[in-house]
């Protein structure tokens, strides 16, 4: 077949693919196709080939972007930036971001695979090892290519985040406790009302973007997940959550943030009415030390089970706090995946029933559920 027969092919082959044949053309070839294998090879692997190079203009497009969104940042003055000018932008933010450096290589890779399949398909004789060959670099490639296209996507949505919101202000608003390991927390509803943004900050001080999956005014509980890319799923939560009501006198113990410098309190007391503020059976009765940033702290009892959330405190009376039973608890979260039936993550969530520190004295417990344990803040 001369060079010119298979320049013909090739033109034949692109308007196949792109549907310009009339019907007849089409039956024509499509019986080519059947009675030429080879013919059949180059229609499966040019139809690859133009996908990539559309991919190819996609990865042009993200570049543009990547490019717009840097600049248009310096210029704002939200990031700091050396005075680049034209494609050395783009090599500053990629060096910056190293989780996408790899990305040129990648574009390079791609050039020289598109130049491969340019040469092969004005040579239909090459042998069918190379075909596979082609089809599984095509199909790679297309794997490394989706994966680096979703970190610069990420990497897109997150700049422009910052350019809306480039620094929030906080103010510490109580305490929450995690409730499923993978970063779903309690609190009351009272400590996030009208908040427009919610942050949680862990025992060590690393703050996280959270955001209200649930509020209850009435029984005065809410659920916050942590949306923070940084966050990663803790272990296995070592307390359980009782569904039975504690004896009077019994000792229970708390933490939480009560001050304002993020760190993180013991208290101790007791049971003191199995009723709560003017009897509300919804609620317990504690004697023990509690201010304002201790809002939405558990309470445990010997054991190492949760019995409830801290949420008051009575004001005319010295250390006379009130908590929400945790059997509570069970109830809001049937009520959350009833809600909520197409997000895995809260459908996925299962109280804990157990406490897995039972055994340990108080001390040592302490140590295992202030991990768990965070200071809520709103804005």
């Amino acid at each position: 077949m001369h060079e010119h027969d298979n320049i013909l092919l090739t033109e034949a082959v692109e308007r196949y693919i792109s549907g310009e044949m009339s019907p007849d053309e089409r039956l024509h070839f499509e019986n080519l196709r059947k009675a030429d294998s080879e013919i059949d090879q180059l229609v499966v692997t040019h139809t690859l080939f133009m996908q990539r190079m559309n991919r190819y203009h996609e990865w042009q497009k993200f570049h543009t972007s990547l490019n717009e969104i840097h600049t248009d940042l310096a210029t704002q003055g939200k990031i700091d930036s050396p005075a680049l000018k034209g494609k050395a932008r783009l090599a500053y933010l990629y060096n910056r971001y190293k989780r996408v450096a790899s990305i040129a290589a990648s574009i390079a890779g791609l050039t020289a695979l598109l130049v491969s399949a340019i040469l092969w398909s004005v040579t239909p004789k090459s042998h069918n090892v190379r075909i596979e060959q082609l089809s599984k670099n095509l199909s790679s490639l297309e794997n490394k290519s989706r994966k680096q296209a979703e970190e610069i996507n990420n990497l897109k949505n997150s700049h422009g985040a910052d350019a809306k919101t480039p620094e929030i202000t906080y103010s510490s608003g109580g305490t929450g406790f995690i409730i499923d390991n993978k970063g779903l927390l309690v609190t009351n509803a009272h400590v996030i009302q009208n908040a427009q943004n919610v942050a949680v900050a862990s025992s060590t001080g690393v703050e996280y973007f959270a955001e209200v999956v649930y509020a209850d005014p009435v029984r005065d509980i809410a659920l916050l997940k942590i949306t923070d890319k940084d966050f990663k799923p803790l272990p296995p939560v070592p307390y359980g959550f009782s569904r039975k009501m504690a004896d009077l006198a019994e000792p229970v113990f708390t933490l939480g943030y009560p001050r304002e410098d993020e760190n993180i309190v013991y208290n101790q007391g007791y049971l003191s009415a199995k009723t709560g503020f003017n009897g509300d059976t919804l609620s317990c009765q504690i004697q023990i030390s509690a201010n304002r940033g201790n809002s939405g702290s558990p309470i445990l009892d010997d054991e190492g089970d949760v019995i409830g959330v801290l949420n008051g405190r009575q004001k005319d009376q010295e250390g006379v706090a009130f908590f929400i039973r945790s059997r509570n608890l069970y109830n809001i979260l049937n009520e959350v995946k009833e809600k909520e039936k197409t997000d895995s993550s809260i459908q996925n969530v299962k109280l804990n029933t157990r406490s897995s520190i039972t055994n340990l004295n108080r001390t040592q417990k302490t140590k295992k559920i202030q991990d768990y344990v965070f200071m809520v803040k709103v804005n």
